[in-house]
């Protein structure tokens, strides 16, 4: 059920028998609708895409090779990995804020990843 089906009553109802996770997905999926950006679960490997959400967690993995600073981006459909090649640290990455992306869109072992994307830090 939607939360935007019936009237104010079934709504109601719906906010309090929905767990607590599953109403910050809607709540996260209605604001990646609202800022016209794609859904992680739709952004297929090769397109270009905005996507928004919020990260779940960040990640430095140190390498000889390729240093890398690996987020996951969760729109509330799904989440998309973000990888910045060479960085230790980004100021305003870090989990729990509100982000919106653009880049191209990769498979990294059977998962959904932006390499480099351009981002922009979302207000809460």
């Amino acid at each position: 059920m939607s939360k935007t089906d019936g009237g104010v009553w079934s709504r109601l109802v719906h906010r309090i028998t929905t767990d607590a996770d599953d109403l910050d997905a809607e709540d996260l999926a209605d604001s990646t609708e609202k800022q016209g950006a794609c859904a992680c679960s739709k952004a297929d490997p090769g397109e270009m895409v905005t996507v928004a959400g919020r990260l779940r967690s960040v990640v430095y993995t140190p390498s000889e090779k390729a240093p890398a600073l690996t987020a996951e981006l969760f729109d509330g459909s799904g989440s998309v990995r973000l990888v910045w090649l060479g960085q230790r640290r980004i100021p305003g990455i870090e989990p729990g804020r509100a982000l919106k992306v653009h880049g191209r869109v990769a498979q990294r072992n059977g998962e959904r990843a932006i390499f480099n994307p351009w981002y922009e830090l979302q207000h809460p």
